[in-house]
Order: C-alpha cells, then sequence, then structure tokens
C-alpha cells in the first residue's frame, strides 16, 4: 500500500557505523575525522560500553542487521574485545575499518568468530617511507603488515585501502603487488575527500588534480583490473565506473554508501549522519545516553529531509546525471560540509564536469522546452 500523501517515508535502520573512539594512534594527513593523537601516554574517551549495548538493543527491531566498527581508531578501544564479543551474541555482521597497528592475533580471532566478518585495512604506500609520511608515526609501516598476517593467519583475507595523493600515486601497482603478498582479498583506492585534514591537503597541492583522478580511475578499472587476480575498487562516482564492473557477470556493485540504511555514532554518544558529524555539528541529532534511537531514526528533521529528497532534489550535474538513483550524490556528507546544502552536486563530478570530462553518456537528455 502507498503511504499516505505526505507521510514520511519509512526505511530499516540496516547497519549503523560506531565512531568508537575520539583518539587514534595514527596523525594521518588526509583524515576526514581528524581525531586526536592518542599517543605518547595520551587517551581520549571513547563510547561507554553499556551505552553500546543499549544501541544495539534498540536497533535490532528497528532492522539492525551489520555493524560497522571505525574511529578514530576502533581496536584502541579499551573494552573492544567485549564490544566484538556483544556483536556475535546479538549474531549482527561485522565490519571493520582499521589502520592495522593494534591488530593482534587474539583481536582477528576474536573479529573471524563473528557473523560475516570483513576487515579493511589501510596502506598507504608499499614501503615505509611513503606509510608513514602519510600516517605520521615511525614504525606503523610495519605494524600494519604485521596485523595483516594476524588477519590472514585466521582466515580472514582483508581488504587493503590506499588513499591516493600526489606522494603515493605511483605506488598503486607496488601496492597491489604487496597486497597479493600479504594474502589481502582485494585493494580498493580512495580519493581524498576535501574535508577536515583533506581539505588542507587540497589547500597545499597535495592531492591529485581531477584529470588525474578520472584518469587513474579509468587505468585501474579498464586495464590493471584485467591483468590481476585480486579485486581491485576505485572510489570514484558510479557515473565514471564502466557498466560490466557493475552489472556485468563480473559485476561488483556500484560501491554507494547506503545513506538511506544507515546512522553513525560518535565516540562522544553523539547520533550522526556519519563520521561528519565531528565537524559539522548541525548533523548531529542527538546522544545515546539521553534519547531515543527509534525517535532519532524515525522523526530527525535531516534524516526524514534526505529520505523525502533522495534524489530527485539533487543538483548540478548530480541531477542532470542517469545514476543519481543508484549513486545519491555519492556523499551527502562530504556535499553539505562543501556547500551546507544536501542537495549539491558531489565535488569530484562538479570538478570533470568543469573540464570537459565527465562522460556525456551519463547525462540526461535536457531539452529546451517547446515554444
Amino acid at each position: 500500500m502507498d503511504p499516505e500523501p505526505g507521510a514520511a517515508k519509512s526505511f530499516p535502520l540496516n547497519q549503523i557505523y560506531f565512531y568508537l573512539t575520539q583518539g587514534c594512534n595514527l596523525r594521518c594527513r588526509h583524515c576526514w575525522i581528524s581525531p586526536k593523537f592518542s599517543g605518547e601516554n595520551r587517551s581520549y574517551p571513547s563510547l561507554d560500553f553499556d551505552l553500546f549495548r543499549s544501541i544495539l538493543k534498540q536497533a535490532q527491531p528497528l532492522g539492525l542487521s551489520a555493524v560497522k566498527l571505525t574511529g578514530g581508531e576502533p581496536l584502541i578501544h579499551p573494552r573492544i574485545d567485549e564490544i566484538i564479543q556483544h556483536i556475535k551474541d546479538r549474531d549482527l555482521s561485522l565490519s571493520v575499518e582499521t589502520n592495522g597497528v593494534a591488530c593482534t592475533t587474539e583481536i582477528a580471532a576474536k573479529i573471524k568468530s563473528c557473523k560475516d566478518p570483513f576487515v579493511s585495512v589501510s596502506l598507504d604506500g608499499a614501503d615505509a617511507t611513503t606509510h608513514e609520511w602519510v600516517r605520521g608515526v615511525p614504525g606503523c609501516f610495519d605494524a600494519a603488515l604485521e596485523g595483516i598476517r594476524n588477519l590472514v593467519a585466521e582466515g580472514l583475507n582483508p581488504e587493503i585501502i590506499m588513499s591516493i595523493m600526489r606522494r603515493n600515486k605511483d605506488q598503486v601497482e607496488a601496492v597491489v603487488d604487496l597486497a597479493e603478498t600479504l594474502g589481502a582479498a582485494s585493494v580498493k583506492f580512495n580519493v581524498i575527500q576535501p574535508v577536515a585534514r583533506g581539505e588542507s591537503m587540497f589547500l597545499h597541492d597535495e592531492t591529485l588534480p581531477i584529470e588525474d583522478l578520472v584518469e587513474l580511475g579509468a587505468e585501474i578499472e579498464t586495464h590493471l583490473s584485467e591483468s590481476r587476480s585480486i579485486r581491485l575498487i576505485y572510489s570514484h562516482p558510479a557515473a565514471f565506473r564502466p557498466l560490466s564492473r557493475m552489472f556485468g557477470p563480473a559485476g561488483d556493485g556500484c560501491h554507494v554508501c547506503g545513506i538511506l540504511g544507515i546512522l553513525g555514532v560518535l565516540g562522544d554518544d553523539s547520533y550522526a549522519l556519519c563520521g561528519i558529524g565531528e565537524t559539522v555539528p548541525e548533523l548531529v541529532f542527538g546522544h545515546a545516553s539521553q534519547d531515543s534511537l527509534e525517535q532519532i531514526w524515525n522523526n530527525s528533521p535531516i534524516l526524514v529531509e534526505i529520505r523525502d529528497g533522495l534524489p530527485g532534489r539533487l543538483q548540478g550535474i548530480c541531477g542532470e546525471c542517469l545514476m543519481k538513483a543508484t549513486c545519491l550524490g555519492s556523499c551527502i556528507a562530504m556535499n553539505y560540509y562543501a556547500n551546507k546544502n544536501l542537495w549539491a552536486p558531489f565535488w569530484f563530478c562538479e570538478a570533470a564536469r568543469d573540464k570537459g570530462l565527465f562522460p556525456e553518456t551519463r547525462r540526461l537528455c535536457l531539452r529546451e522546452p517547446r515554444p
């Protein structure tokens, strides 16, 4: 049955992204969360474990089936063992985004015991010099490799995530080689986003220009992927992906964030659109210690506006894109950060359009109205 006119659309809460820690054991120069550095005997608050349990209890009746643990660095949470065990006890699927440094054999085994475990580990260079320039802490390259080996030893073949910038762009194939040697299942190449520390990298010309980003994506998806057995993923928007890579026999989907079915929980117990709540207070909707999750999920004005407005209210090149119903503006959070407008076009697509690089075959045919 169709909803009543004017009624808010209802969506299941499929997954919660837990940004468990306000601190991190690395100082990554491109981080869009920008946590405080917790080295040198310093520590910063983390999400309370009892609140974590309460959130899961409230979320499962709303449809929760999966949890992502991210950060800061999730594996430095003081009760990470109990957090993972509770996810297992709740029979929820688990994914973990980590820098790998704190991934011990014990933690790897705990993750492996969960339902449908998936782990991604950041590796931004094929050597210590490059990786540690990006990550800001001596010794973190070897520590990350050890963490990856611990995961592989438990039968978890992680995804390697490489954030692409001027400093490491010539190491793409070398990182793929290293990932294959380590036993990783895939390599994902992330485009730096102009948010928080990433914004500073844009200002200092440490990121790649749009021409290079588009060219690199085409090279990885149409050439390098065909010559490798390991799965390769490039994080450009769906408009730039070959249809065969999304929907063909060997297609792997569109890699969109699922904004209509996720919610973020920050280390200070805030409910937020996602980690963007760390830098954009208006995208924080309440607090787990005070507010009902059901009320937050069903009634937060911005969440309701997003559900009602996507994809029809998208503007600029995103409004003209044939992929908009799939892509949903690529990243609403980034669009809002840059423009204070939920419906603003994604910066990557806008920059590509300005340079004549946006695929014309992915644009709607906008005809002049008849006289």
